[in-house]
């Protein structure tokens, strides 16, 4: 049975200042949690008797068996499931030189939690393990975010940043991509593959402030060309197509 205190704890988690207070995260459902249980420190697992009945060997600072209703109460889902988990929010260091050899995403103010989500979700797909992302940028840890990741969390690191200075020392290190109306045919322009790739705001793009340390401009265009069609295409969805682009590029060279 949950207490009052752990009610109160576990929902002040759909807050970013509760979770800025506490150093935690919340994580639901049973995949989700299935597929983060190993990547993160748990402080607290909840969940129904059905569910710690098929899974006795699992580890946490707290087990608690709660009934569906409990579970509702706390959830942040449309429709609750067994098992929620209450992690702590680990502390990381980014070390440049990681990002040397290896591609990542630089996120500029992306600021809906599910196209944040949906992005992580893409870069664990095509094997990007970094993602610098501006202060400003959606909280990672936000509840909708890491749904919206479905388990990718465990295998991608977030890491926020100041982006001027971060591309400032990145400038001639590796090549700094982003995409613009005005950049040239991905289709066409030769891609490395190594560097960043830099992905702007929903309504804004990137910042103009960062376009001087962008040495490669990228657009992505439309079929047929010349054809009336949409402004612009959702930032997640024209991240998936930069990185699949990128990675088949890299699939050619190693054929």
């Amino acid at each position: 049975m949950l207490s009052k205190n752990q009610i109160k704890f576990i929902q002040s988690l759909a807050r970013k200042k509760g979770r800025m207070e506490s150093g935690c995260f919340l994580a639901e459902g049973n995949k989700l949690v299935e597929d983060t249980l190993h990547a993160f420190e748990c402080r607290m697992l909840v969940a129904t008797p059905e569910w710690w009945a098929q899974h006795r060997q699992v580890q946490a600072d707290a087990k608690v068996e709660a009934s569906r209703e409990e579970l509702a109460r706390v959830s942040q889902l449309t429709t609750p499931q067994e098992v929620l988990a209450v992690y702590v929010i680990p502390q990381r260091t980014l070390h440049i030189d990681q990002l040397h050899s290896e591609l990542s995403l630089v996120l500029d103010t992306v600021q809906d939690p599910g196209n944040l989500g949906t992005i992580i979700r893409i870069a664990d797909w095509m094997g990007i393990r970094h993602i610098i992302c501006s202060p400003e940028t959606a909280d990672v840890y936000n509840p909708k975010v890491v749904q919206a990741t479905m388990g990718a969390l465990a295998r991608v690191i977030l890491h926020y940043t100041p982006l001027e200075p971060f591309l400032q020392h990145m400038q001639g290190v590796v090549p700094v991509y982003g995409t613009f109306l005005d950049g040239e045919n991905i289709y066409q322009k030769p891609l490395s593959v190594n560097g960043l790739i830099v992905m702007g705001n929903e309504g804004n793009g990137i910042s103009p402030a960062l376009e001087p340390y962008i040495s490669q401009r990228l657009y992505i265009p439309n079929f047929p060309q010349g054809a009336v069609t949409s402004e612009s295409l959702n930032v997640a969805v024209a991240t998936a197509i930069t990185c699949a682009e990128f990675r088949r590029r890299t699939m050619d060279i190693k054929m």
